[in-house]
């Protein structure tokens, strides 16, 4: 639901009344994760995604439902479903899919809190008692929480820690506690929507390579920053895509900004004299992909001079170099398509193969739900 937060706190702020279907969990070949929502307000109108274009006409009549009578409902639509071709979802799929009535409490609190790019969590019951379905809970960085799950008063401390935990790391899923907040009681499933700033795409070196990935990470939804020291080529007018733009020595840029988990480093300024320095560095931080430009020569050259500095085998190891995949690359924007690829394989866990021929899945976000269909719940 957090993904169209911006829209749907426009339509909280114009008094608007609206149902919104969010995607619990996926198995197979869904195309859309946890969190994909789409929303229908009274007069009709929608806005957002659950499929792709599979099941929406059916989820679109599940939101028109769930404004008139106001319930909750959990559905699953899967290909093994005898009406799968009359909804749809011919792809091999299966989504759970969460439909609720937005009419105050906690979630236009956490549309507001997503709207303003502000890091929260919101966590709501998708699976137990019918009495508990749909209760929610918004949780701040600091632990602290809005709203209530009801049912066992330790309930909501322990959905906050879970919560509050998968924010930490920039995710968005499910969790299971017990029902009296222990890992013993009758279970609950939990979805938790983490709403986090964009992650950070940095680019060392201002070349017409860089200018062609900046675009390509804005498309992705990275926050890109381009780094070079020299300020004749780090210029807006060179890189107007860019978030930001930084004239600093990469190394020392590096040491004093901020990055996280969710971070991507792209050194493209093929200079030992600017790649030595900033790879010692970027090898040693707690970052999800670090590619250099170079050829093999340029990469083995590059390797002794980092194992000179002290750089160890397990931290070179990090390094993906000569970087991106083998498209036969050879424009700006062609090479930054196969950054871009590699840095997507790399967080998904893909091989980066071709799928003609492969018998590996098409995606590798969790396990294949089970077939079938979960019954509706008010």
């Amino acid at each position: 639901m957090l993904d169209i937060a911006e829209e749907l706190h426009r339509w909280v702020e114009q008094g608007r009344t609206f149902a919104v279907a969010t995607v619990v969990a996926v198995g197979g070949s869904a195309p859309r994760q946890p969190g994909a929502a789409l929303a229908v307000d009274s007069d009709g109108t929608a806005i957002g995604s659950v499929s792709g274009g599979c099941v929406e006409g059916a989820v679109y009549e599940l939101c028109q439902q769930a404004l008139e009578d106001g319930k909750t409902v959990v559905e699953r639509f899967g290909y093994s479903d005898e009406d799968a071709f009359a909804v749809g979802l011919t792809c091999g799929g299966v989504i759970d899919i969460l439909v609720t009535p937005v009419h105050g409490g906690v979630l236009p609190a956490a549309l507001a809190v997503a709207a303003a790019k502000a890091p929260a969590a919101l966590a709501r019951i998708v699976s137990g008692p019918e009495e508990l379905m749909g209760r929610a809970l918004l949780v701040r960085p600091d632990g602290s929480y809005e709203g209530g799950l009801g049912g066992h008063p330790e309930l909501d401390r322990t959905a906050a820690d879970e919560a509050r935990a998968m924010l930490d790391a920039g995710r968005t899923g499910t969790v299971e506690i017990g029902e009296d907040g222990s890992r013993c009681g009758r279970p609950l499933t939990l979805l938790v929507e983490s709403s986090v700033p964009a992650p950070r795409m940095i680019v060392f070196g201002a070349i017409d390579f860089a200018s062609a990935l900046v675009r390509v990470g804005k498309f992705l939804g990275y926050q890109v920053t381009v780094c070079d020291a020299r300020p004749v080529f780090a210029t807006p007018a060179r890189f107007p895509d860019a978030d930001e733009i930084v004239v600093e020595w990469p190394h020392r840029y590096l040491e004093s900004t901020d990055i996280d988990a969710r971070t991507v480093l792209c050194v493209l300024t093929h200079d030992a004299k600017f790649d030595v320095p900033l790879l010692e560095a970027a090898l040693r931080l707690p970052v999800a992909y670090i590619g250099a430009m170079g050829s093999r020569r340029t990469h083995e050259d590059r390797n002794k001079r980092l194992r000179e500095v002290g750089v160890t085998e397990l931290e070179l190891a990090r390094l993906r170099s000569p970087i991106g995949l083998d498209l036969g690359a050879r424009t700006p924007e062609e090479t930054a398509l196969s950054i871009a690829a590699e840095i997507v394989a790399n967080r998904r866990g893909g091989s980066g193969a071709s799928l003609t021929g492969a018998h590996t899945p098409i995606h590798h976000d969790g396990p294949r739900a089970p077939a079938g269909r979960i019954g509706s719940v008010a």
